[in-house]
C-alpha cells in the first residue's frame, strides 16, 4: 500500500511565522477550514516556538478595534519534503483486501465509523512494517502521526495503547502512543546510551476519554515535540533526549491498539492512523470543516458511504452502530446523542441529533402565529433577572432576581403547567442569577448589586441540596455592585466570571474571572479585566477557541465607549475585538446555520461633553456577524430600540426569532417590546408587538406542552409568561 523511504536530504519543516499578507485574497486563502483560522504551523527549535506563541499574544491583538483585521495567518510557503514524502497509512495496511482482519469490527457513533479492536489475540492486530518501509529500514527523523479516535470513559489509572512498533521477542517499543484519561505519552527508543533505553514524553491535560471523536497531530522534530488536539493551540514539549537519526525498524510490527499483550488494549473507535514523514501535518490537517474529524487518509470501509454491490444485497462491509430513537418529552441533544432519533408524539415529528440541535426529519411543520398572555406571576418586588433552568430527575425552575430586600428573591417551579412558588432566598437589590453543573453539583450564583444589613458587599453561591430539595448558601465571594455571573469551561476546568459595575462612583473597575479548586471544593481568583460600568458577560465558542464579550455601559463620562471581546489563549483572556456601544446592557451569541451572529442592546447615548440629544433611550441596536475572510464580527444590521437592556433568540419550527427588551422611550416605561423574525437576505424584520412596563430581561423555555416566552419587569412586581401560538 504505502511506500515509504530514506529521504536523499534531510527534510524541511514548513515556514513557522506568521505573517499578514497584503493582498486580501492571499489571506482568505491562508485561513484554511471555512470556519476558522488554523494554528500555525509548529516550530522546530525551542527559540522559534517562543516567537510562534508570542504572535499570538497580546501584542497581536490589544488594540485593535471593529474596523480593522484581527488576526491572519500566511499561506503554506513551501514544505520543503521530497516528492516521495507521501502519508503512510498504517490503520489501512492492517486492513486485509476484501475484508476484516480477526479482532476487528466496525461500529458507527455519533455519524462516523471507526474499528474496534479485540483484546484477544493482539498479535493479529499486527503487521511487518516492511510492508511500508520498502526502500529503506529506518524510521524517519522528522514526522507527523495523525489519529482520530473516540476513547472510552474508564478509570483514572488506566492506560491504554493506541499504537506500537516493536522488535520480535523485545519487549521494549521503539515508537508508540499511549493515553490516559487526562494525559498522552509518546513512547521511543532512545540510542545515547549502549543498548538503548525507552524514553517517553508526557503532554498533560490532554482530556481524550470522553466518548467524543478527536483528531490528534504529533510533530516530531529532534528534541521538539508538538501535540496538537482537534486543531486547537498546540502543546510543545523540548526534551533534553533527541528522537534518534537513525532508528532501525528491522524486524519489527506494527501492532494496532496494544503492546503485543492483552493488557493496555485500546478500548474504544480508531479511525484514522497515518505516518506522514518529514512535515510537519497541521496544515495540512487542519484546513477540514469538523476539526474533531479531520482526514488525511482513512481506510475505505470505514469511508461515509460503504461500498455496495450494484444489486440489492448486503453491504459489502457491515457495520453496527449505537443509534437508537427516543419517544416522549424533548430529550438533551448534545454531542454525545449526536445521530440519534427523537420522535415527538405529539408534532408527529422525527428528529436527528446533529451535535447541538434537533433537526427536523419529518414533522408537520408549525410556525408562531401570534403570541397570548399565559401567566401573570407576582413577584416579591421589581424583577431584574429571570434565569430558567431544569433540575435532573426534579424538574423545571425559574429563578426571579428581585430589587427588594427583604423578603429577597424567589424561586419558582413549574407544576401542572404554571410556575409556583417554591424558595425564597435573601438577597440584595439582586441583578441576576446563574445556574450551572460541576460534575454532579448543582449551583445557582446569584449578582447582588447592594451591601447586606453589616455594610457588607457579597454576591453568592448556592448549592442544591438532593436531601433537602432546596439551594442552601455554599460560598460568599466579595463584588462591587454586581450586575451578572457567567459561567463556562475550558480545557475541562470550570469558570465563572463576575461583571463589577461600579465600586462608589467609580465605574472603572475590575471584573473577576474565577477558577474552580476541585481539591479545596472552593472558586478562586484567575484573572481580572478592566471593565466600565460593564453589565453583562457573555461567553461562546468557535471551532476550538474560546471567547468571553463584555457590555460595557458607562466610564463616568460618556456611555459611548467600547465593548470588547476576548480570546482564550495560553491559559488567559486576552483582547481580540474593540466594538463602539452605546450603553451597552447585553450581548447575545446566536447561530443560524453555520452562520454566527452577536447581538448589542444599546441601553442610551450619553456623553458629558457633547450635546443632549433629542432623545437619549431611542437609539440603534446591533447584530454583528462573524466575517470568516476578515476573521472578525462586522457589522450585520441595525435595529431601533428604546433603552434595550435584553435581547434573547428562540426558534419556533424552522423559523429564528430575536426578541428584544424595550425599557424606556424617553417618556414612558409603557413600551412595546418587540420580536423580529429571520428573513434571510432582509435580515431580521419586526414581527410581534408587546406590551410591556419596563422590561428587563427575556427567557424563552419549551415544555411538552409547547413553547414560551417569559419577561421581567424592572418597574413593577408583576412578571408575565407568555405562550407561543403555533399553527
Amino acid at each position: 500500500m504505502g511506500t515509504g523511504g530514506c529521504p536523499q536530504s534531510k527534510p524541511v519543516l514548513p515556514d513557522p511565522r506568521l505573517l499578514v499578507p497584503e493582498d486580501p485574497e492571499e489571506a482568505a486563502g491562508s485561513l484554511g477550514p471555512p470556519g476558522w483560522p488554523v494554528p500555525a504551523p509548529v516550530p522546530a527549535s525551542r527559540a522559534a516556538s517562543a516567537r510562534w506563541f508570542r504572535t499570538l499574544g497580546v501584542p497581536a491583538v490589544a488594540s485593535l478595534v471593529s474596523e480593522g483585521p484581527i488576526l491572519a495567518l500566511a499561506p503554506e510557503r513551501g514544505s520543503g519534503q521530497s516528492a516521495d514524502l507521501r502519508p503512510l497509512d498504517i490503520l489501512s495496511e492492517a486492513v486485509p483486501a476484501g475484508g476484516l482482519a480477526r479482532g476487528m469490527r466496525v461500529f458507527q457513533v455519533q455519524g462516523m465509523r471507526g474499528f474496534q479492536l479485540s483484546a484477544s489475540r493482539p498479535r493479529a492486530l499486527g503487521f511487518p512494517a516492511s510492508r511500508l518501509f520498502i526502500h529503506c529500514d529506518r524510521f524517519p527523523e522528522e514526522f507527523s502521526i495523525i489519529v482520530t479516535l473516540r476513547a472510552l470513559r474508564g478509570p483514572a489509572e488506566r492506560n491504554e495503547y493506541i499504537f506500537t512498533l516493536m522488535v520480535e521477542e523485545s519487549p521494549g517499543v521503539l515508537v508508540g502512543l499511549r493515553y490516559a484519561p487526562d494525559k498522552l505519552h509518546f513512547l521511543f527508543w532512545s540510542q545515547e546510551r549502549a543498548g538503548g533505553r525507552q524514553s517517553r514524553v508526557t503532554f498533560p491535560n490532554v482530556s481524550l476519554a470522553d466518548s467524543q471523536w478527536h483528531t490528534l497531530i504529533l510533530a516530531v522534530s529532534g528534541q521538539s515535540f508538538s501535540l496538537t488536539v482537534d486543531c486547537s493551540i498546540p502543546k510543545d514539549v523540548v526534551l533534553e533526549t533527541p528522537f534518534p537519526a537513525s532508528l532501525s525498524v528491522r524486524r519489527a510490527s506494527f501492532y494496532l491498539g496494544n503492546r503485543r499483550r492483552r493488557k493496555g488494549v485500546f478500548t474504544g473507535l480508531l479511525r484514522q492512523l497515518v505516518l506522514l514523514p518529514g512535515a510537519d501535518a497541521t496544515p495540512r490537517i487542519c484546513r477540514a470543516v469538523n476539526f474533531k474529524v479531520a482526514t488525511l487518509s482513512v481506510p475505505g470501509v470505514l469511508q461515509d458511504v460503504p461500498a455496495k454491490p450494484v444489486s440489492n444485497e448486503v453491504l459489502k462491509y457491515p457495520y453496527e452502530t449505537d443509534m437508537k430513537v427516543t419517544l416522549g418529552a424533548r430529550p438533551r441533544c448534545s454531542k454525545q446523542e449526536k445521530a440519534q432519533f427523537w420522535f415527538n408524539a405529539s408534532r408527529r415529528g422525527l428528529y436527528l441529533c446533529n451535535g447541538s440541535t434537533w433537526v427536523s426529519m419529518l414533522e408537520v411543520q408549525h410556525r408562531l402565529d401570534y403570541v397570548e398572555e399565559y401567566q401573570n406571576l407576582a413577584t416579591n418586588s421589581e424583577t431584574m433577572g429571570i434565569e430558567v433552568f431544569t433540575i435532573p430527575k426534579v424538574g423545571l425552575f425559574a429563578a426571579l432576581a428581585n430589587r427588594l430586600t427583604p423578603p429577597g428573591s424567589a424561586i419558582y417551579r413549574w407544576t401542572d403547567g404554571k410556575f409556583v412558588h417554591y424558595q425564597n432566598i435573601p438577597t440584595h437589590q439582586a441583578q441576576s442569577w446563574k445556574y450551572f453543573t460541576i460534575g454532579k453539583k448543582i449551583f445557582l450564583a446569584v449578582a447582588n448589586f447592594e451591601q447586606n444589613e453589616r455594610g457588607q458587599e457579597f454576591s453568592v453561591i448556592y448549592k442544591w441540596s438532593r436531601r433537602k430539595a432546596k439551594f442552601i448558601a455554599y460560598q460568599r465571594i466579595a463584588t462591587h455592585s454586581a450586575r451578572d455571573w457567567e459561567a463556562f469551561v475550558i480545557e475541562g476546568e470550570a469558570f465563572l466570571a463576575v461583571v463589577n459595575h461600579r465600586e462608589g462612583n467609580n465605574h472603572n473597575v475590575d471584573s473577576v474571572i474565577y477558577r474552580w479548586n476541585p481539591r479545596t471544593g472552593l472558586f478562586e481568583t484567575n484573572q481580572t479585566i478592566p471593565t466600565s460600568g460593564a453589565y453583562d458577560w457573555e461567553f461562546f465558542t468557535i471551532g476550538p477557541y474560546s471567547f468571553l464579550a463584555v457590555a460595557n455601559t458607562f466610564n463616568g463620562t460618556s456611555t459611548k465607549i467600547y465593548s470588547h471581546i476576548y480570546i482564550w489563549l495560553s491559559g488567559s483572556f486576552q483582547l481580540f475585538q474593540s466594538i463602539l456601544t452605546f450603553g451597552a446592557a447585553d450581548w447575545e451569541v446566536f447561530h443560524i446555520g453555520d452562520r454566527v451572529f452577536l447581538a448589542v442592546a444599546n441601553s442610551h447615548s450619553y456623553d458629558s461633553g457633547m450635546p443632549a440629544p433629542s432623545n437619549f433611550y431611542a437609539i440603534n441596536s446591533s447584530i454583528y456577524e462573524l466575517n470568516i475572510t476578515a476573521q472578525m464580527f462586522v457589522k450585520f444590521q441595525d435595529l431601533l430600540t428604546y433603552s434595550a437592556l435584553d435581547w434573547e433568540f428562540f426558534s419556533v419550527g424552522d423559523d429564528s426569532f430575536l426578541v428584544v427588551a424595550n425599557s424606556f422611550d424617553g417618556f414612558t416605561f409603557s413600551v412595546n417590546s418587540i420580536i423580529y423574525r429571520w428573513q434571510g437576505y432582509e435580515g431580521f424584520v419586526a414581527a410581534h408587538h408587546l406590551p410591556t412596563v419596563g422590561c428587563r430581561d427575556w427567557e424563552a423555555f419549551h415544555t411538552a406542552e409547547g413553547s414560551y416566552l417569559f419577561y421581567s419587569s424592572a418597574k413593577e412586581p408583576l412578571s408575565k409568561v407568555l405562550k407561543l401560538k403555533t399553527t
